[in-house]
């Protein structure tokens, strides 16, 4: 018998990635119990859930979620003027530490359910040519045969 894995194709084990509009990401702020807890960062929404300690009502990040919280997260600012996905005029250092937070925090411990619709199309709902769905930590070239 040959040693060669058989190449078939195999359904994801995870949820269908999903596109959020503001107030679809809005729904999953931590207010209702038994409901999932969502945060973006980077346009990448993250199922937050697992933390609820954190990020649930009335926990200390509570803020953060239901939004993309992009400047916030950058900043480690919980002022509500912070909590938007705009970059705009963040330091070296802030998006420095916005990356690292992103890569070593959300990206290692929760799971990826989808992105902002901001992240995917453009203002005008033309495609952005910079999204890469090799962004979630579960994405592997072979899982597609």
């Amino acid at each position: 018998a040959s040693a060669e894995p058989e190449l078939r194709f195999r359904p994801p084990a995870e949820a269908p990635v999903r596109l959020f509009t503001e107030p679809e990401l809005a729904r999953y702020d931590g207010q209702q119990e038994g409901q999932p807890i969502y945060l973006a960062v980077k346009g990448v929404v993250f199922d937050v859930t697992s933390g609820k300690e954190f990020y649930g009502k009335g926990a200390p990040y509570n803020a953060l979620v239901g939004k993309d919280s992009t400047r916030g997260v950058a900043k480690m600012s919980l002022d509500p003027a912070d909590l938007t996905h705009d970059t705009t005029g963040l330091t070296e250092e802030e998006l420095k530490s916005l990356d690292d937070i992103f890569n070593n925090v959300y990206k290692a411990k929760y799971p990826i359910v989808g992105y902002t619709s901001r992240r995917i199309l453009n203002e005008d709902g033309s495609p952005n040519l910079d999204f890469k769905p090799e962004d979630q930590p579960h994405f592997s070239i072979k899982d597609e045969f």
